[in-house]
């Protein structure tokens, strides 16, 4: 799994194109919550607290090439995308939270969004990643929770990944099966936040994607 990769080529899609216009329809606005202006460009995630190599400066226009996305079909409360940046194709599967509770109540955030993303050139299939719409607590986990099991998420930034890459096939397995996923996270300062999101057509917008992205 490519943990430092991935919010780089978000980022730059986020900025270029406009995360939030192509979401937009997809999914109802988060109940008891109200979106906070989303910037123009979100900053990049931190680097991994560890050996790993800190990841690279999200690519400006020039150097992001087509990366502009492609809706290739709408399933449900899923989009399913295709982009090229730099010349290498990117599939992902997209979807806003159905309902979103915050404690304390009503604390603004930008939106949040879930991915399932698939990068030929990296051998990476159905990568989760969900931007949270936050910075979160550092050094804090958050859960993804599907299928009657919870799933540890590794946090950086404003996003979240899978902490153990072994579990990542059984996790979309079950996701593919369920009506709908639970995640769980605490900001920066403290605020703890509960996202749902539908899971109405995932599997058949992860379907179309492998048709579109096979390696």
């Amino acid at each position: 799994m490519s943990v430092l990769r991935i919010p780089t080529f978000l980022v730059a899609f986020a900025a270029l194109c406009g995360t939030a216009s192509l979401a937009q329809a997809q999914a109802p606005a988060p109940k008891g919550t109200k979106d906070a202006p989303k910037p123009a460009a979100a900053p990049a995630p931190a680097a991994k607290p560890s050996a790993a190599k800190p990841a690279a400066p999200a690519p400006g226009p020039a150097a992001a090439g087509s990366a502009e996305p492609t809706l290739i079909g709408q399933f449900g409360t899923w989009g399913a995308y295709t982009a090229t940046p730099n010349g290498r194709k990117v599939c992902f599967a997209l979807a806003k939270p159905s309902s979103s509770k915050t404690n304390p109540p009503n604390r603004p955030r930008d939106p949040a969004y879930a991915f399932v993303s698939t990068r030929p050139a990296e051998r990476v299939v159905n990568e989760v990643s969900i931007m949270i719409g936050y910075a979160l607590k550092p050094g804090s986990e958050s859960s993804l929770e599907v299928g009657g099991s919870a799933y540890a998420m590794y946090t950086q930034g404003d996003g979240l990944w899978i902490k153990n890459a072994a579990e990542e096939e059984q996790m979309v397995a079950a996701m593919r099966k369920s009506a709908e996923v639970t995640v769980k996270g605490v900001s920066a300062k403290g605020t703890e936040t509960v996202d749902v999101f539908s899971l109405k057509g995932l599997s058949q917008a992860l379907d179309r994607l492998a048709q579109d992205c096979k390696r």
